[in-house]
């Protein structure tokens, strides 16, 4: 954050803080992938350390991390402490960054504030976008809103106490909404047989019969799919990606040491490769960052950079993912090792929509200008 000051002082004291938590952070994503469950204490840490009221504006005492330009390369820096940790608990956490950004930035006072209150009391918000065959639907019944359908592939579905969901009315673009929910809500804790990321607690959820107020409906019609929010918004998912990608490099690297085999000629050319991806996908996340947080650039060039940071990311992944296994042999498939689940979460993290559309609009909008500065 640019400047000294109380909140530039209170955002280095998180990112201090955090790296302390990340060893049993690790040790509960490896007891989760195999047990299931919730990362309860990754969430407790993370609350008790600030990072759930991170990116509140700083009007409502957060620090503006993700919400307020000027914090963009902290929230960088935080999302990427925490993808190291745990992928899944990258997840959550950046889902619940992105339905407070939305609310900020879409919401009004009051739903600002609201939301504020529900951060400082402890609530997970949450992102559920993702329709199946009875899509969300916004209807008014009896004089007031009523939701009909449910959503898929919602990360927390038992857990989120405050989802940010897409619906359709009956006429018109999708709305978004804030559902509160409790624990009599009719979900699914996860999908069965997923490769990775179990420790998210993906499932799905039904809203039918829902009777939310008016007042949980945030923005205009239509300003979910707005652009450039709508694409911009990815440069968080590939700084947990990153997180997940240090990991991996620590693992080659410590793996390597303590068999003795770090100075062959074949395993250094394998960590200089690892380290190069890494930088790689280090610097696209940063400009990504820097041109969709930084005022004055254009949506066009927002949206492009940002789909190039993420195909940059996933390359940089696989690579680092294919070193690994090059390097550590047979045993890293082994599920004690450390570094498995790791590329298990990593892969299943990268599978994001589109990504040859994204390659090719990307490339066809910069044919014909230069990357901003």
């Amino acid at each position: 954050m640019n400047g000294a000051g109380p909140q530039t002082d209170a955002a280095g004291r998180l990112l201090d803080r955090i790296p302390t938590g990340l060893a049993a952070m690790e040790t509960e994503a490896n007891r989760l992938d195999r047990d299931g469950g919730f990362p309860e204490q990754a969430f407790a840490f993370l609350n008790a350390c600030g990072a759930m009221t991170a990116p509140l504006p700083r009007r409502f005492g957060g620090l503006g991390a993700g919400t307020e330009p000027e914090a963009g390369d902290a929230m960088l820096r935080l999302l990427r402490l925490v993808g190291h940790g745990s992928l899944a608990v990258g997840r959550l956490y950046e889902g619940h960054v992105n339905a407070i950004r939305l609310i900020v930035r879409y919401g009004t006072e009051a739903q600002q504030q609201r939301a504020a209150e529900d951060a400082r009391a402890g609530h997970l918000f949450g992102i559920w976008v993702t329709d199946g065959s009875d899509p969300l639907r916004l209807l008014v019944a009896d004089g007031g809103l009523l939701l009909q359908g449910g959503k898929l592939f919602a990360s927390g579905a038992r857990h989120v106490t405050r989802p940010l969901v897409t619906a359709q009315p009956e006429a018109g673009p999708p709305r978004m909404l804030v559902v509160p929910l409790g624990v009599d809500r009719h979900a699914r804790d996860t999908l069965g047989g997923v490769h990775g990321m179990r420790g998210a607690c993906t499932g799905s959820c039904d809203f039918t019969g829902v009777r939310p107020g008016e007042d949980a409906v945030i923005g205009a019609p239509g300003d979910y799919l707005r652009q450039p929010e709508f694409s911009a918004g990815a440069w968080r998912g590939i700084a947990v990606a990153l997180g997940g990608i240090d990991r991996l490099v620590d693992a080659l690297r410590d793996q390597l040491r303590a068999r003795g085999r770090h100075e062959g000629p074949h395993q250094l050319v394998r960590i200089g490769e690892a380290l190069i991806a890494r930088e790689t996908a280090a610097m696209w996340a940063s400009r990504a960052s820097r041109v969709a947080e930084q005022p004055g650039h254009a949506e066009g060039d927002v949206i492009a950079v940002v789909g190039l940071a993420r195909i940059a990311a996933e390359q940089a992944a696989l690579d680092v993912i294919r070193l690994v296994q090059r390097g550590l042999g047979l045993g890293v498939f082994l599920q004690d090792n450390p570094a498995e689940r790791v590329m298990r979460d990593l892969a299943t993290y990268l599978r994001q929509p589109a990504p040859d559309e994204t390659l090719c609009e990307a490339a066809g909008w910069f044919t014909t200008r230069d990357l901003p500065a």
